[in-house]
């Protein structure tokens, strides 16, 4: 399978659905895995983890849209995305 890689830029809502690959509304740690693998960074399970920790402010394992906020920070601050808020 051929390596889809992430755009240079992008608004919150393209990168909820470019990490949200099942579609369900909710990001699990897995699917953050997947993304942060497709952008070609090392030590994603790692990355991913530490992101989920730190997003999921109601510690079910997922980041939920009112958690969303939190994921874009991390990955502006901690993995080098560039997310603009619209």
């Amino acid at each position: 399978m051929p390596i889809r890689s992430a755009p240079c830029a992008w608004t919150v809502e393209e990168f909820k659905k470019w990490v949200d690959v099942n579609g369900d509304g909710r990001i699990s740690k897995a699917e953050l895995r997947q993304a942060i693998r497709r952008r070609g960074c090392w030590f994603a399970t790692v990355r991913a983890g530490r992101a989920v920790r730190r997003a999921d402010r109601d510690h079910n394992g997922y980041v939920d849209d009112a958690e969303l906020e939190n994921l874009v920070a991390f990955a502006r601050e901690h993995l080098g995305m560039n997310i603009s808020a619209r």
